[in-house]
């Protein structure tokens, strides 16, 4: 009886082990093969990814249907921060951009919420907010028209540029 009890256990314990082994896979899918590349808010091998001065990239990258900034999306605009306090007469727009997908209206007020966490995060810095306008563009001007999530990835930006 002893011996009955021992092997319920250990039955029990090996099916607890696998339902916890299947919940914890690993994701797989196309998606995450996409955001494994991109490092650093710049896309590897992508000639898309331009600078506001020398050292100071221009854009930061967005998870699909997120306007969170990203750790590295962060160290990319405290670089913007530092380069804008240097040079004060400089004002720049924050263009908010999205991927193909969703509805127009959708995809232009998330890019505006992109846009805008940008320049929170420059005022945050020091930045006035007098120096920064804010545009959504949505999916409007991809920088890949492809669509798949590759492209998608690329599209899911904001874009530090000087005003005119």
């Amino acid at each position: 009886m002893n011996l009955s009890k021992i092997l319920k256990n250990i039955f029990l314990v090996i099916l607890f082990g696998l339902v916890v082994a299947a919940c914890a896979t690993k994701k797989t899918t196309t998606t995450a093969k996409v955001d494994s590349q991109i490092q650093g808010d710049v896309y590897i091998g992508s000639d898309t990814v331009e600078e506001l001065a020398k050292g100071v990239p221009d854009r930061v990258f967005f998870a699909t249907n997120e306007s969170i900034l990203t750790t590295k999306s962060r160290d990319t605009l405290r670089k913007q921060a530092a380069w804008l306090r240097e040079n004060t007469n400089v004002n720049v727009v924050i263009e908010g951009h999205a991927d193909e997908r969703g509805t127009r209206e959708y995809n232009l007020a998330l890019g505006e919420r992109r846009a805008n966490a940008a320049k929170d995060y420059l005022m945050t810095y020091g930045i006035s907010a007098d120096r920064i306008s804010v545009i959504s563009y949505g999916k409007e001007r991809p920088v890949d028209p492809g669509s798949n999530p590759l492209s998608w990835s690329k599209n899911r930006r904001s874009v530090t540029v000087k005003a005119n």
